[in-house]
């Protein structure tokens, strides 16, 4: 018999079955932190600092030429993207020596943006801790500098069993909710921010989520693809979509964590199909009519995603109203950040 088939209605508040109902595991006492994963947790934050910093002085910073490596030989050619992006990082930093004030806002951009991605993670930490489940702290990715957003996200390590449907639920569900409300007033700010002008550099628009959208309209702010971008704007839009991407209902992503508490394993894996499915459609558009390969990097993700096993919690018992109605919030929440086409290329 199926899991599925043990607990009745996966999203009713009341047991249906004869099962005793099940008590609640108090929490564990938590793993100590060495010198050395503090160090490790330390250090990658100060990295991902630095590369958001440099990342949102280049989303503001004025185009300027760069020097070409020469192409005389063969090992110029294989040195030229090497060399070309260590020019454009040179010349980046030269633009910030001579004009501090695009650190200043490099830093209002890493500093926006980490914070929702921090929220996002000590949601699920503190969550997890809630639950006597042992969880790292916080890895943070640093990226390449120059890179969109300069870092690739942050994640937590789950060490130990998830104990219940419920803290599954909470776990799950606790971090794209934290930090979709860090998110609001960076939003907030960075439609206030924004300013008439000439179009965004590149040739990149980047398309608004339904939140902007709604947002800029209480505000009175007309939304024009082609302003000039500020770094709340962009932090807040970039927080918007990584959130967008973990509330995908598949595999481990955070969507995925709560489609399991809520829907039970089987629906589980043919809600991730679909969604894998629609997103592949939604790749193949987004190049037709956007000129944006970004689609594909989503769809190869999912992909990957829905090969990783999924484990069961212990105790599936029924998640009751109130999270039911915290899922319905985050069904919104997710359609609120998700944007179809993020990317037009002109």
């Amino acid at each position: 018999m199926s899991l599925d088939e043990t607990i009745g209605s996966p999203i009713s508040p009341e047991i249906t079955s004869h099962e005793p109902r099940p008590v609640f595991r108090p929490p564990q006492a938590p793993t100590v932190i060495t010198a050395r994963e503090w160090r490790i947790h330390i250090g990658l934050f100060a990295l991902t600092t630095i590369t958001a910093i440099l990342a949102g002085t280049m989303l503001v910073a004025p185009d300027v030429p760069v020097a070409e490596p020469p192409l005389r030989t063969p090992i110029d050619y294989i040195l030229y993207l090497p060399l070309g992006y260590l020019n454009s990082v040179a010349s980046l930093i030269q633009q910030v020596v001579h004009h501090p004030s695009l650190l200043l806002q490099g830093v209002a951009f890493a500093s926006s943006l980490l914070s929702i991605l921090f929220a996002h993670e000590m949601g699920h930490y503190l969550a997890c801790r809630y639950y006597g489940v042992d969880a790292t702290l916080p890895f943070f990715i640093p990226a390449p500098p120059l890179f969109l957003a300069g870092t690739f996200g942050a994640f937590i390590k789950i060490r130990s069993p998830i104990p219940s449907r419920r803290a599954l639920f909470d776990i799950g569900l606790a971090g794209p909710l934290a930090g979709f409300i860090i998110a609001i007033p960076v939003t907030f700010i960075g439609l206030l921010a924004l300013q008439p002008g000439p179009g965004q550099g590149f040739g990149i628009v980047f398309n608004d989520p339904l939140f902007f959208r709604i947002t800029a309209k209480l505000l009175r702010i007309p939304l024009d693809p082609y302003s000039p971008i500020n770094p709340y704007y962009m932090a807040a839009w970039i927080g918007l979509l990584v959130t967008s991407l973990n509330l995908m209902p598949v595999g481990q992503l955070d969507g995925g964590h709560g489609t399991l508490a809520v829907f039970g394993a089987t629906a589980h894996k043919i809600i991730g199909r679909i969604a894998f499915a629609i997103m592949v459609i939604l790749a193949v558009l987004g190049f037709v009519l956007h000129r944006s390969p970004s689609g594909f990097l989503y769809a190869v993700l999912l992909g990957i995603m829905l090969r990783v096993r999924h484990p069961q919690p212990g105790i599936m018992e029924p998640l009751g109203m109130k999270r039911v109605v915290i899922a319905i919030v985050t069904l919104l929440v997710f359609v609120l950040c998700f944007v179809p086409f993020p990317i037009t290329i002109n």
